[in-house]
């Protein structure tokens, strides 16, 4: 019986050892199971990752790493920032004036003025037309050389442009069709009327550029400075053929050899009048036109039309004859490269002469032009 009841005792102590593993078992998967879904809630993000090494707990370490780094990648793409490339910059149309607006640029004053002259390969040739000019501006007095930095040269032709180059900073080829501008044009000839009013038809696209012009004929000889002579209430300011002593006289004759106009609506809308003169006058060049316009325009548009006085502004048409004022000389009355080249030879011999005389001298009036030649008279 004792050794019944031991065995009896045996079996329910047994029993109890065999049921105390599994309840362990149970009580421990329950706690594990709770702080799993804890940490989920707490963690949503990352719930993926968590109970993929929760339920293979027995994988290997690259598995386990492999998953945190695509969550990541996940969570790092929902907040990624996407920025637009630049867009880009706008093609710039070619200017149809080519290297025009660039040559102007450099050329300019503070207040966008130009020197403009046009020349030929007839005129660029040595000993022609454009050494002459040149050095009356290095012979000048009062500094008028200077202003050669704010001087473009237009060039009609491609030899003109290439011997442009070799001597000066500013030049421009015109591109023109229909005209060959290589040699001498003959007053009044048809290949004349196209250059003298493809010429004002230039001017007219410098002004709508922005830009004021003091055009001068390569056959002017600067020796000082004109602008002083330039009235600032003037639109335009045109050389005389004949000067009647008022400068704002429409009776006075005008000469387009040297011109200055301003910039602004009202020479603008002058220059689209005087280019529509050429076939409402046909057969006329662009100075008569100008002659003929000049008191309708200046009603109709009010524009101030100076005519500069030929004691300083002259030419061979009325011609100064005080070396101590005279600020420009042009050949103008003076038809043919050859005469014109002629006069303007002696024309420089006398002022390198009065330029190189003392101060009393000059001021007693000794020096005087050559005259006659072949056109100064």
């Amino acid at each position: 019986m004792l050794g019944g009841g031991k065995m009896k005792g045996d079996a329910v102590s047994g029993g109890s050892r065999n049921i105390s593993p599994m309840v362990s078992f149970l009580l421990g998967a329950a706690v594990a199971t709770v702080c799993v879904l804890f940490f989920m809630s707490a963690s949503p993000g990352r719930s993926l990752v968590d109970v993929a090494a929760w339920s293979h707990n027995n994988g290997t370490a690259a598995q386990h790493h492999h998953l945190r780094s695509v969550a990541d990648d996940l969570d790092a793409a929902r907040n990624l920032t996407v920025v637009a490339a630049p867009a880009p910059a706008p093609v710039q149309a070619a200017s149809p004036y080519g290297d025009l607006e660039e040559v102007l640029a450099r050329a300019a004053t503070a207040d966008r003025t130009v020197i403009m002259t046009q020349i030929n390969a007839a005129w660029t040739k040595p000993g022609s037309l454009l050494d002459l000019f040149f050095e009356s501006f290095r012979t000048g007095e009062g500094g008028v050389a200077r202003l050669l930095d704010h001087l473009v040269i237009v060039t009609m032709d491609p030899a003109a442009y290439a011997g442009c180059q070799l001597v000066h900073p500013h030049c421009y080829f015109l591109r023109t069709t229909g005209v060959d501008y290589r040699g001498e044009k003959f007053f009044m000839s048809k290949d004349y009327l196209e250059m003298m009013w493809g010429r004002n038809k230039f001017q007219q696209t410098i002004l709508q550029l922005g830009y004021n012009f003091l055009f001068t004929d390569v056959d002017v000889m600067w020796f000082r400075d004109p602008f002083k002579h330039i009235s600032m209430g003037a639109d335009i300011a045109i050389s005389s053929d004949v000067f009647m002593g008022d400068p704002y006289s429409l009776g006075n004759f005008p000469n387009g050899g040297f011109l200055f106009v301003r910039s602004c609506n009202k020479t603008i809308e002058f220059y689209r009048h005087w280019q529509a003169g050429r076939y409402r006058f046909f057969g006329k060049h662009e100075q008569d036109v100008f002659n003929l316009i000049k008191h309708e325009m200046t009603d109709r548009l009010g524009v101030a039309i100076q005519f500069l006085d030929t004691t300083y502004i002259s030419g061979f048409c009325q011609l100064s004859r005080d070396l101590n004022k005279i600020c420009t000389l042009h050949a103008n009355c003076c038809v043919g490269l050859g005469a014109k080249l002629h006069d303007l030879r002696n024309v420089l011999d006398v002022w390198r002469n009065y330029t190189a005389a003392p101060v009393p001298d000059k001021r007693a009036g000794k020096f005087q032009w050559k005259v006659p030649g072949i056109c100064i008279h």
